[in-house]
């Protein structure tokens, strides 16, 4: 089969590798769409959990194409979105009901073979069933299980005004389930007015354009729209410039949530007297875990909005122009058809 396949020294190429054959209590999918996203860039120059040679892709669509023993809950044609976390089970935080923190984390397109290839071998048990939803709105299961996690880990009192910096696909969706989550009032901050309005045409209450590298009368503006202070703040853009800008924004007993990837090397200004005083709680978010059957509910359900945000569409041998995808303003989500050819 044909793949992506990421290796050091930030070196990619479409190469021919070996055809995975499925295990017992293992499904083999071919590929119908998979997700681009900024991780990406972050794993192929080694950062986040990146192992080398590594076939990335983690955001999976695909149809059921062969079963190993024991499988009988698929069958073969089935569309079906991944989760591709895998845990241990055993190990100290596994034990304590940490699983996202495993010992021997395993992500599949992160650190084991993933989605941008013809195929891919996955545990059945880590496979749900999306056959009547388009493959161009499954293919969001996974960006919005992440989001649901965020949403779990900020723990949003009823009736919260919050602040969302970033509307890419995360911001997006986040901003969403924030709404869903019981939120008086969700604020977008982002760069691009185009991306805001999508916002606006899922519902959300007020936008506010943003420039990352000088953000300052955006930050006026939002301190005008939030007097005394977001009571939580999203930031989704994984730009220190724009988190050093969030603990003015929150008000006291406020939560900022750490959304965005930023470089591991990456520090943030905050004063411990003023998280001490004001009672500020900082909070991150890493991925997700048992998140995917509420995600491809609320997506099966439409009570979460995608349509307008895959601006861009890639096959295997155009795989370049999705990683450059990831640096311009006008492209919101790019997603990869590893069995096409051509596209149409």
């Amino acid at each position: 089969m044909r793949a992506v396949v990421f290796r050091e020294g930030s070196a990619w190429a479409v190469e021919d590798v070996s055809t995975p054959e499925p295990g017992p209590g293992e499904v083999r999918l071919r590929l119908v769409l998979t997700g681009v996203c900024g991780t990406d860039m972050h794993l192929l120059h080694g950062g986040f959990i990146a192992k080398f040679p590594l076939i990335p892709g983690h955001e999976m669509v695909g149809q059921v194409e062969a079963v190993g023993d024991d499988v009988t809950e698929l069958s073969v044609g089935q569309q079906v979105v991944v989760d591709n976390t895998i845990h241990c089970g055993g190990c100290r935080h596994c034990r304590r009901g940490q699983p996202l923190f495993c010992s021997s984390f395993t992500s599949l397109g992160c650190n084991a073979p993933g989605g941008f290839a013809e195929n891919v071998v996955v545990q059945a048990a880590k496979c749900y069933p999306m056959d009547t939803v388009p493959a161009e709105i499954a293919v969001f299961s996974e960006p919005l299980s992440c989001a649901m996690h965020g949403v779990d880990v900020l723990a949003l009192a009823p009736a919260s005004d919050v602040l969302v910096f970033g509307a890419g696909p995360t911001g997006l969706l986040l901003a969403q389930l924030l709404r869903l989550a019981g939120a008086a009032r969700v604020t977008v901050a982002a760069p691009s007015e185009h991306k805001l309005a999508l916002a606006k045409a899922y519902g959300i209450e007020s936008t506010v354009r943003i420039d990352r590298d000088d953000p300052g009368s955006a930050i006026t503006e939002l301190h005008r729209l939030a007097t005394g202070g977001f009571d939580a703040i999203v930031e989704a853009t994984g730009a220190v410039s724009i988190l050093d800008q969030c603990p003015s924004l929150t008000t006291e007993g406020g939560t900022i949530l750490v959304y965005g990837l930023t470089n591991e090397s990456d520090l943030m200004a905050l004063r411990p007297y003023e998280v001490f005083s004001r009672e500020l709680t900082v909070r991150g978010s890493f991925a997700q875990v048992h998140c995917f059957d509420r995600a491809t509910a609320v997506l099966g359900g439409g009570r979460v909005h995608t349509d307008g945000m895959i601006t861009d569409r890639v096959t295997l041998d155009t795989f370049g122009a999705a990683l450059d995808g990831l640096g311009r303003s006008a492209t919101i989500k790019t997603v990869v058809a590893p069995n096409q050819k051509e596209l149409v």
